[in-house]
């Protein structure tokens, strides 16, 4: 099953060292062009800082990353490879910092990137995109708890129950697990229910 780990939204956190602020900001992005207008933002945002650090990783193999200044592989790799062992995709890392007069070395910068990557990941909501199908079931409602145990069996969430003369489950199911469910209802409303089942599409599930 095709599935991938990326992160809802954005998050930011921020890291003291040796009196230098270390700001990570985290985006979900989709595209080159999307990962490039996160960083100017947060390059307008602190115009100040000495130097805008960043990584990004994209679902269709791009991968790209920059030191902006600071000593080479101190920076832009060690972010780059906190996200690669987080095993997330279709994001960028932004790490911001405004120096604090001390100087950190190039084992206290890849230490203080690091860091700040690990917090900035762990500040942002994970979420895994599966390829599925969404079913729409339409049944007796004598029917009703036998069909929402068996969509429990076969690991669908119903997304969604209206009650009219008749029940109307939206089920969300992983993509290549619908025909086990929809022979079983099939067999419990001996063909009397009516069934629309959706393209294939990536979803948090």
């Amino acid at each position: 099953m095709d599935s991938y780990t990326t992160i809802q939204g954005s998050a930011t956190a921020e890291i003291v060292e040796k009196k230098s602020r270390f700001i990570a900001s985290v985006c979900h992005v989709e595209t080159e062009e999307e990962a490039l207008a996160f960083l100017e933002k947060i390059r307008a945002e602190n115009r100040m800082a000495r130097h805008n650090v960043y990584a990004y990783v994209l679902r269709n193999g791009r991968v790209r990353y920059s030191d902006d200044g600071e000593p080479q592989k101190t920076a832009g790799l060690p972010t780059l490879e906190v996200i690669q062992h987080a095993g997330i995709t279709d994001i960028i890392v932004v790490v911001t910092r405004y120096f604090g007069g001390i100087l950190l070395g190039t084992g206290g910068l890849v230490r203080a990137y690091t860091q700040a990557t690990q917090q900035g990941l762990e500040a942002a909501e994970k979420v895994v995109i599966s390829r599925c199908v969404d079913i729409t079931l339409t049944l007796a409602y004598s029917l009703y708890e036998q069909a929402t145990r068996l969509a429990g069996d076969t690991n669908a969430k119903i997304i969604d129950t209206s009650f009219t003369d008749e029940v109307t489950l939206t089920l969300r199911m992983l993509a290549g697990t619908e025909d086990a469910f929809t022979s079983k209802i099939t067999e419990l409303c001996r063909g009397n229910e009516r069934l629309i089942i959706s393209e294939a599409f990536d979803a948090p599930f």
